[in-house]
């Protein structure tokens, strides 16, 4: 982003760098308590950058989808990706950090060339599902204005572009999506208590489901960290300044802190939608499943929120796919970065909104498939990172890697693998459906 100078290769390269560009002169405690606000509100928006990427208007759809298909039986999905959520993010942004280096890097550095194969399935995959993004923010539109979804997303990428040209995109990135992603949480818990959902049951279901769904929860999964999510909050503390060591401490609390919050909003949407469905009315999966749930639950009130949720969610996610993308491409250019990699970003949105405005797929089927997609990438780069953590150790540096975490981590990319080998065939399925 235009706050950054260039891609980060050390700890020590990248420090500076984010301290004199976010901390004005003056006297040294007016500098200190300036850098301590700087520092708070990366750390605040690599969190919510990655919570909003997760909670996109794609998890939005899959969750009344999913939950009109299985029932509270949906809560185990929920739950399964919420732990292998904390395995990937946890092992991702702790080795990303520690080199201070890009995810696309460290690969090249572990395993010559497969971080350019992992950067280009990153922005294939961020691409397809910045489209499905943009399909979101213009079915939020519709639902708020009653504009047409095109033209909703159209309006909403031109929000997108003008974030980025901004002077400090950077800093605004970080503000829009912290208050965004505060709104949105606000707004669904309303919506959660008027439905009235049957806790209980939900409760016993998400630990002992009557059904369990392989594509069901790949497509969850691939929609709440796979693809760019697994990355975006990392490579945005690698842009505030936050690697090295002797920032593990707080890379772990922003992990965490970032789980926990798409944890507990993951659940409160499947609440509010379970309420809906329980109480006996059918969701039209084919058409704006969520806008249906919202609906019912809240009238003609719950539309409307149903239309700022959605919206919040897409264009936050517009935000996350398109960042995240392009901060993979410094691995082909070095150029690529600071206020060219801003324009770039640009171009990601442009381009998406083009594919978006000229394709055929039912919006809805759109941002349930792509999730799919990056449930298809997410074991790929784990295995990466897993192979980085058990045999190129030297690469952390001096810090004795936990061995328990990637224990877990492997744990996880052994599960994604198995369930994007028999997810693949449902998931493609589902563009001819």
């Amino acid at each position: 982003m235009s706050d950054t100078s260039h891609e980060p290769t050390t700890p020590s390269a990248e420090t500076p760098a984010a301290t004199s560009a976010e901390t004005p002169a003056g006297p040294p405690a007016v500098r200190i308590k300036r850098f301590a606000s700087t520092r708070s509100r990366s750390l605040l928006g690599a969190l919510f950058l990655m919570a909003t990427s997760a909670i996109g208007p794609g998890f939005i759809t899959q969750t009344a989808t999913f939950t009109q298909q299985l029932g509270a039986a949906f809560a185990f999905g929920i739950l399964v990706s919420i732990l292998l959520d904390l395995a990937v993010q946890m092992n991702v942004w702790r080795m990303i950090t520690l080199t201070g280096k890009r995810a696309s890097v460290l690969a090249n550095d572990a395993l010559p060339g497969s971080g350019y194969v992992l950067a280009v399935l990153i922005v294939l995959g961020g691409l397809v599902f910045n489209i499905g993004n943009t399909a979101g923010a213009g079915l939020g539109m519709n639902a708020l204005f009653g504009l047409d979804p095109r033209v909703g997303g159209a309006i909403s990428a031109a929000i997108a572009i003008a974030i980025f040209l901004a002077k400090r995109a950077g800093a605004v990135v970080d503000r829009v999506v912290i208050i965004a992603g505060l709104v949105m949480i606000v707004l669904t818990v309303i919506v959660m208590i008027m439905s009235g959902p049957p806790v209980g049951e939900a409760l016993k279901q998400t630990v002992l489901p009557d059904t369990i769904n392989f594509a069901t929860i790949t497509t969850i999964v691939g929609g709440t960290v796979g693809g760019y999510i697994t990355y975006a909050g990392a490579h945005k503390l690698l842009d505030s300044g936050t690697a090295g060591p002797e920032h593990i401490r707080e890379v772990n609390r922003a992990a965490v802190s970032g789980i926990i919050v798409t944890g507990i909003m993951r659940y409160v949407l499947f609440l509010a939608i379970l309420g809906v469905v329980a109480s006996g009315v059918v969701l039209d999966v084919a058409g704006n499943p969520a806008a249906d749930a919202f609906g019912a639950a809240a009238g003609e009130t719950g539309l409307r929120i149903f239309g700022a949720v959605f919206w919040i969610a897409a264009i936050t996610s517009v935000i996350g796919a398109a960042y995240t993308s392009v901060s993979f491409l410094p691995v082909f250019s070095s150029k690529i970065v600071g206020r060219t990699a801003d324009l770039w970003t640009v171009g990601f949105i442009v381009v998406s909104l083009a594919v978006y405005l000229t394709i055929g797929t039912a919006p809805a089927t759109l941002l349930v498939f792509v999730g799919g997609v990056n449930g298809l990438i997410l074991p790929i780069g784990l295995t990466l990172f897993m192979y980085i953590g058990w045999f190129r150790g030297s690469l952390l540096g001096s810090v004795r890697y936990p061995r328990w975490l990637l224990v877990v981590g492997t744990v996880a990319t052994v599960v994604t693998w198995y369930m994007a080998v028999n997810a693949v065939g449902p998931i493609f399925d589902l563009l001819s459906a």
